[in-house]
């Protein structure tokens, strides 16, 4: 005979099974292929959710046990899959717009921990000196060990003006660091930007959002002003830059390609995750042709000579972007290998206000390189003094997705690497923490490389 509860579970097994069918749930079998339910596997789902009703030391409500089992099916996929509750997916539609509450920080999971990515810029992670690579152990006084990574965001998020105190891993520190951060509405100015030197323009973009195509624009035509004249070279940086929406990639790196060239292809299951995007406004404009907001740039920004920054914590759409300047040979790629975040991440909302990020395809360069767990190799390897020894990778990731170009050789090799002076870089000697960033910097060693490049290929042009 059955227990009351584990009644419940076989009722909750019938509901899943139900629902999986009604909806022609598309991870129970290809189309093509004739795949049985594993129903050994769901009636000990069933078995076990009863025993956690009725014999586990506290109660626990259904909703709650649902909810988990759904986090850790998603979580143990991959590290960027994720089940988001309502408020988590209220807070992912805000940050996309360019305004969220918390401590500005892109992390990962890693062994049951948090794993600190990247930092984003004028942030209070980022001025409180975390680096890629860090792991956070405790969140005030708690363990994150057991939570899920939406659990731990949620305690880092909260009311502007409170703080929070970060206990910290870092790789050759001998003991933990205790850092308190003040938490503040994260404003990220996507796009920022300076005539570095008469001729040569400079231009950052710190995330990917849904502004960033036209705010690009809009400063390549502001400093072209400035310039009163074509310019002599211009240095995209994509440092540090975490990445963010697709189309704003495409629209990056539609401003400097020629109309119609391939930018970036995905590779999925199913139609929807196979697609092939180009430089044309229909890619990247809201509005298609009527809304093209590279339709009155000069002509001269795509033949410009030009140099991309890039390092391990440029990812995603940074490397969508750099990839396809590179395949093309549109632009000299300098700097250290990227992050290799190469997969797609879908957000498919639930009736109930919920969603989840799903992993549905990977991403490739036009020339068909993987992105995934390679990253972008520069052409041009130069390495920033000021940075920690190690950096987080996506190949570093517990679970991470597989290259499927794996034994087909490298992503590529640098053409050179320059020699770098150990000594110097930006940083506060007494804090070891990050000087506030300052554009086009003399004391910035990558930006300097690039300068310096830029004017040798003038040299170059002129003879």
């Amino acid at each position: 005979m059955y227990s009351r509860y584990e009644k419940l579970g076989l009722l909750v097994l019938g509901a899943i099974l139900g629902a999986m069918l009604g909806l022609n749930f598309p991870a129970i079998a290809d189309k093509d292929t004739k795949v049985q339910l594993p129903l050994e596997e769901l009636r000990a789902f069933a078995e076990i959710f009863g025993k956690i009703k009725s014999d586990y030391v506290d109660p626990v409500e259904d909703k709650k046990l649902l909810t988990e089992a759904i986090n850790g099916m998603l979580s143990g996929l991959d590290p960027h899959s994720a089940y988001l509750d309502a408020d988590a997916f209220k807070d992912l539609q805000a940050g996309t717009q360019g305004e969220f509450g918390g401590l500005g920080i892109e992390v990962g999971m890693e062994d049951g921990f948090v794993k600190v990515i990247a930092p984003i810029e004028d942030t209070p992670a980022h001025r409180a000196g975390l680096k890629s690579g860090d792991l956070i152990i405790k969140l005030d006084d708690t363990s994150v060990k057991g939570m899920t990574l939406n659990d731990a965001v949620k305690r880092m998020r909260g009311k502007p003006d409170t703080q929070i105190t970060l206990t910290v891993l870092r790789k050759g520190e001998s003991k933990p660091m205790v850092l308190t951060l003040t938490r503040a509405i994260i404003k990220v100015q996507s796009v920022k930007y300076k005539l570095a030197e008469p001729g040569f323009a400079y231009a950052r973009i710190t995330q990917f959002q849904e502004h960033t195509g036209e705010d690009l624009a809009k400063a390549l035509k502001t400093m072209r002003d400035e310039n009163n004249a074509p310019f002599k070279g211009l240095i995209l940086d994509l440092r540090n830059n975490p990445g963010g929406l697709l189309n704003a990639a495409v629209g990056v790196a539609a401003t400097f390609l020629p109309k119609g060239e391939l930018v970036v292809y995905t590779e999925g299951r199913t139609p929807d995750a196979k697609m092939r995007l180009t430089a044309s406004p229909e890619n990247y404009a809201k509005g298609g042709v009527k809304e093209d907001y590279l339709k009155n740039l000069p002509a001269d920004i795509k033949t410009i000579p030009m140099v991309v920054l890039v390092n391990g914590g440029s990812a995603s759409a940074s490397e969508i972007v750099s990839g396809a300047l590179q395949d093309h040979k549109r632009a000299i790629i300098l700097g250290t290998q990227t992050f290799g975040k190469g997969s797609v991440q879908t957000i498919l909302p639930m009736n109930n206000g919920t969603a989840i990020k799903l992993t549905t395809a990977r991403y490739f360069t036009p020339k068909g390189r993987s992105i995934q767990a390679k990253g972008i190799v520069p052409d041009i390897v130069v390495e920033d003094p000021s940075e920690s020894g190690f950096n987080l990778r996506e190949a570093d990731l517990t679970r991470h997705l597989a290259n499927p170009k794996d034994g087909e050789g490298t992503p590529g090799e640098p053409v050179k690497t320059l020699p770098q002076n150990k000594e110097g870089g930006d940083k506060d000697s007494k804090t070891d923490k990050p000087a506030p960033f300052e554009l086009a910097s003399k004391n910035d060693v990558q930006f300097t490389q690039a300068l310096n490049l830029l004017k040798g290929l003038q040299v170059l042009q002129r003879k």
